[in-house]
């Protein structure tokens, strides 16, 4: 990754279990938008399956990070969208659980101890319904792949903003 990369956004998963998908088909939508990279600041957009040390090499080094990941929740309210931010603070809880073995939780305690940290993450986890082999989306997740995909534009431009005065 290039030193000038400022914002990354990484859509994480398994695009062949159904839900699991949803981060890449953010990534995808906003490729198809905005090609590979988003704006003329040089936003570099990624796919990651979830290895704590691909997630952290994507992250390492960036002003702000955006995930999007699938995330399985009790009770489950799937195609629910929960935003979760990280500046010098911890990170907030959610009551949902990643999709993956290892979650993004351990991938960010492991970067906080190695220092490699982006200065802000904001984590989108969407609630699936189905996480089984298949592809495609069911309904209610890629229901919200469209204003997802929105929604991270518009962390960028506030994180454009913020940076722009000062």
């Amino acid at each position: 990754m290039s030193p000038r990369t400022r914002v990354t956004v990484i859509g994480v998963g398994n695009e062949f279990r159904r839900d699991d998908g949803v981060g890449w088909a953010v990534i995808a939508l906003l490729r198809e938008r905005h090609g590979d990279r988003l704006g003329p600041t040089g936003v570099t957009l990624a796919t990651c399956d979830g290895d704590p040390a691909r997630l952290i090499d994507l992250w390492a080094g960036t002003e702000l990070a955006v995930i999007v990941d699938a995330a399985h929740a009790h009770p489950a309210r799937p195609g629910t969208v929960h935003r979760l931010s990280l500046g010098t603070d911890a990170l907030e809880r959610p009551s949902t659980t990643s999709s993956h073995g290892l979650g993004l939780g351990e991938a960010v305690e492991l970067a906080r101890v190695l220092g490699r940290l982006p200065d802000r993450l904001v984590v989108y986890a969407v609630e699936a319904a189905d996480s089984t082999l298949g592809t495609g989306l069911t309904g209610m997740v890629q229901a919200v792949v469209g204003p997802l995909a929105a929604r991270v534009e518009d962390d960028i431009v506030r994180h454009r903003d913020a940076a722009a005065r000062g």
